[in-house]
């Protein structure tokens, strides 16, 4: 069995019946907009986010879940796909998941308003429902996924990222989002309890291991084959750079920013990148960080009494360094 199905056993009724639940909250009068996230529905990626949702509500509710928990994986799984919709835009990507993004097939104009859309249904689902101590989990982490990504944009200028704003860079860009499902979870079950704090951290260290799981992969993994060198490309500083970029000769490091800013699209020169950064340990120094992260998150797991809810979200924090793609 594949282990994203293994993840998902414990809560697979529940997430058959978020199916159609997530379904029927995009549902709008107008049939451009039906259309379009009918396609959405059909083309949905792992729902890792919504499972962590399920797993964190049923390890703290012996098992059982609430409305309240269907509602957080609905918000969360609406904000996402509305910030994927907005992140296809400003990347000017043309594919998602392998098919054509919505700004590819229906132009930028109307994916804005779409990923507006599908925010605007996140919001008020909570508000709808009260759910004012879940809508403040959702608005914090869209606040700090949108400071990430303009602090990344920022330092990607000037190259000066330091570890400590590269962690933040992360943490806002990616983690929280997943600090958001696991607390979402908890609050859903045990609203204002501790849990919903010791939760958010919890996956916020997950967060924080896939992102660097992320990064490891444009320097090449066995399965995807050769190196990707996209962040080279695209002139992101990643982990294994940053560390490799402070810790080598001046003269070094002169020819590494050279390289990133003004010849990041010759093949050659980014596989000589690879190779530096490479032979001077950047790649198993980022790997030892990722794994002290998941070792800090299954720490947390571990003040929690056995049930295969636990289990599942052991699988799934060791599945994030695992994972090939």
């Amino acid at each position: 069995m594949k282990v994203v199905e293994q993840i998902k056993q414990p809560i697979a009724f529940e997430m058959e019946l978020f199916e159609q639940k997530f379904q029927l909250s995009m549902s709008s009068k107008v049939a451009l907009l039906n259309r379009i996230t009918h396609y959405i529905v059909n083309r949905k990626g792992k729902q890792m986010r919504p499972m962590f949702v399920f797993l964190v509500a049923k390890m703290l509710n012996n098992g059982e879940v609430s409305e309240r928990t269907y509602r957080g994986a609905s918000v969360i799984e609406l904000i996402h796909t509305a910030t994927l919709v907005h992140d296809d835009v400003v990347d000017d990507s043309n594919r998602r998941r392998g098919f054509f993004s919505i700004n590819a097939l229906w132009k930028n104009k109307i994916a804005v308003l779409v990923g507006d859309y599908l925010l605007s249904k996140g919001l008020l689902l909570s508000i709808d429902n009260n759910d004012f101590d879940l809508l403040k989990i959702i608005s914090v982490a869209v606040r700090e996924m949108s400071e990430g990504e303009l602090l990344q944009i920022e330092k990607a200028r000037k190259l000066d990222i330091t570890e400590t704003v590269y962690y933040e860079i992360i943490r806002q860009k990616t983690a929280t989002l997943i600090a958001a499902c696991c607390s979402l979870g908890a609050a859903s079950v045990k609203p204002n309890s501790p849990e919903v704090e010791t939760m958010r951290k919890f996956g916020e260290l997950i967060g924080m291991a896939f992102q660097i799981k992320d990064d490891l992969f444009d320097y090449g993994d066995a399965q995807i084959g050769k190196p990707t060198g996209i962040d080279i490309k695209e002139q992101k500083m990643t982990l294994p750079l940053i560390h490799v970029l402070n810790n080598c000769s001046p003269k070094e490091k002169k020819w590494l920013i050279n390289s990133i800013k003004n010849h990041n699209k010759d093949k050659k020169r980014v596989k000589e990148v690879i190779a530096f950064v490479k032979a001077h340990n950047g790649l198993d120094y980022a790997i030892d960080k990722m794994k002290a992260f998941q070792k800090d998150a299954l720490v947390i797991l571990d003040g929690y009494p056995d049930s295969q809810f636990k289990d599942s979200l052991q699988l799934m924090v060791n599945y994030v360094i695992d994972r090939k793609k």
